[in-house]
């Protein structure tokens, strides 16, 4: 796959060491003396949501679009590479959902469950468009325009990480967008990708160490440099 235009700045150093508790605002927190009330609120909304497109409710389908639409091509855009096929992305994720809201039993969140159906649908993209290229004889992938960044984005800097990125591997490069760029805990990404969450965590650490090996300068030491 060719390089990525990722659609959010990115920080100037990938830490190896794992987040202190603390260091990141996780809708899970609880405030202090009593629980979470965002949190029993968007579970509610969650339930509300699923409950409502089961039963053909297209008002429902235009809410959950409303709440999740731009995040939802932000993220098929990290993972395809190009804005076009992250808008069939998404579109084609919302035909999946209604076509099998039956399916779902609740296991997950109606929104996790909703996300892993998009990252699977990028898959296919992802794949496919590998395919074509193949059939086609090309001996390289097109490279996608980079998305709009915030200013003081270096495009030097960019480039490098996603040139790095690319060289992930897949797991990797997935685990590492849907934290760091796009800001889902743990348990959303472990059941977005069907995995632990404890192999999420071990996935990002060692994403972020193979990133920091690629990108960091090489250190002489100081016996040698006498």
């Amino acid at each position: 796959m060719g390089t990525m235009g990722l659609a959010l700045p990115w920080r100037a150093r990938i830490s190896s060491v794992p987040r202190e508790r603390g260091t990141r605002v996780e809708p899970s927190e609880h405030f202090a003396g009593g629980p979470n009330l965002a949190a029993v609120d968007a579970q509610g909304e969650d339930a509300a949501l699923a409950a409502a497109c089961r039963s053909g409710d297209l008002r429902a389908y235009e809410r959950l679009y409303a709440l999740h639409g731009a995040r939802m091509k932000n993220l098929a855009r990290n993972l395809v590479g190009n804005p076009v096929d992250a808008e069939d992305a998404v579109q084609e994720t919302f035909l999946k959902v209604h076509r099998s809201i039956a399916s779902f039993r609740g296991q997950s969140s109606f929104i996790t469950w909703t996300y892993r159906i998009l990252i699977n649908t990028c898959y296919d993209a992802r794949r496919s468009r590998r395919r074509k290229k193949e059939v086609a004889n090309e001996d390289s992938e097109e490279s996608p325009g980079l998305e709009p960044r915030a200013p003081g984005a270096h495009p030097a800097l960019r480039m490098a990480l996603e040139r790095a990125l690319a060289k992930l591997t897949q797991h990797q490069r997935d685990v590492f967008l849907l934290y760091e760029v796009e800001g889902f805990r743990h348990a959303e990404i472990a059941g977005m990708l069907e995995m632990t969450e404890t192999a999420s965590k071990n996935t990002l650490f060692q994403a972020k160490k193979n990133l920091r090996q690629m990108l960091e300068p090489p250190r002489t030491s100081a016996a040698g440099s006498r």
